[in-house]
């Protein structure tokens, strides 16, 4: 939730077996992950509620240790379409708004928590039992990451979509999830995702008549939801603060899809109407390799490639 199509690099990590002897963290419906993953959300339970990684001192600990730039915050009082513009900051620092998380009206997420070793074995944990089922769909698990969201009562995620198979699960509090789907094209179109995949802001324009197509999800503790990629949502916090924490990742797939979408968006600058992704295998992986290409040729002449 709320991040950018490009990733923040991490050294490659291969998937382990969930933990021998070790009490399962999440609870999976393996039929129910079967028919839904990456096509429409669904819920799975965890038993992260009372863990001390969440407490708000440890997570006070944690932003010490992170980038600043890692740390993402701001007011909570926000439309659910807003310019990125004009966020409006909420005039603390990061440790006072996690202490004064219960009447400071902010919202809050700590990025890339795997950085943290702790965080990192717990993310791993998860999704090393997500892995269990989803290499059987979509294979090759990589780029794990971590986000912990600390928000004030009524504090509002705007209209957004994110690039990576998630699953958002609520420790504490409860939040109301809008999801949409990311392929209906009269909600999200083709130019949406080039220019997302080209990386443009992740806020989007919200229409509200297309709140009656809404996946509506009344998040409590001790549940999780899955978010399909670049399927765009909404998220308001319920009347006491809350802590999630999003356990991401990426798989080759999802890379392929990325460089088609930034091909199509330079045919379509040039006056062409590229065929959408997954419309024809064989021009998808064509334009891969001429992505491809092009990227080497970049680094070759030292130019920066996003």
């Amino acid at each position: 939730m709320m991040r950018s199509a490009h990733a923040v690099a991490e050294a490659p990590v291969a998937l382990a077996p969930p933990p021998a002897g070790e009490q399962k963290l999440l609870d999976i419906n393996a039929a129910l992950f079967r028919e839904c993953f990456d096509k429409r959300p669904f819920l799975i339970g965890h038993r992260l509620n009372d863990h001390p990684l969440f407490a708000l001192p440890r997570l006070i600990e944690l932003s010490q240790k992170l980038p600043e730039k890692h740390v993402e915050y701001n007011g909570g009082k926000l439309p659910v379409s807003l310019d990125p513009n004009l966020t409006p900051r909420n005039g603390l620092s990061i440790e006072e708004t996690i202490r004064r998380i219960e009447d400071c009206c902010s919202w809050m997420v700590l990025k890339y928590v795997e950085q943290d070793d702790d965080y990192r074995a717990l993310l791993h944990h998860c999704l090393a039992e997500v892995g269990v089922h989803s290499e059987l769909l979509r294979p090759g698990m990589e780029l794990m990451q971590g986000f912990i969201f600390i928000s004030s009562a009524g504090s509002v995620t705007p209209y957004h979509m994110d690039p990576e198979h998630n699953f958002l699960l609520q420790v504490r509090g409860s939040k109301t999830v809008s999801l949409f789907d990311g392929r209906d094209r009269s909600i999200v179109a083709e130019t949406d995702l080039e220019r997302f995949y080209g990386g443009s802001h992740r806020n989007m324009a919200f229409q509200e008549e297309w709140q009656r197509k809404a996946w509506v999800y009344d998040l409590q503790p001790g549940q999780g939801l899955h978010f399909p990629v670049t399927d765009p949502h909404h998220v308001k916090v319920g009347p006491t603060y809350s802590i999630s924490f999003s356990i991401t990742f990426r798989t080759p797939d999802l890379e392929k899809r990325s460089m088609v979408h930034n091909v199509n968006a330079y045919l379509r600058g040039k006056g062409l109407r590229p065929k959408p992704v997954g419309q024809s295998p064989l021009r998808d992986g064509l334009k891969c390799q001429a992505y491809r290409v092009w990227r080497r040729t970049r680094k070759l002449l030292g130019k920066t490639v996003e």
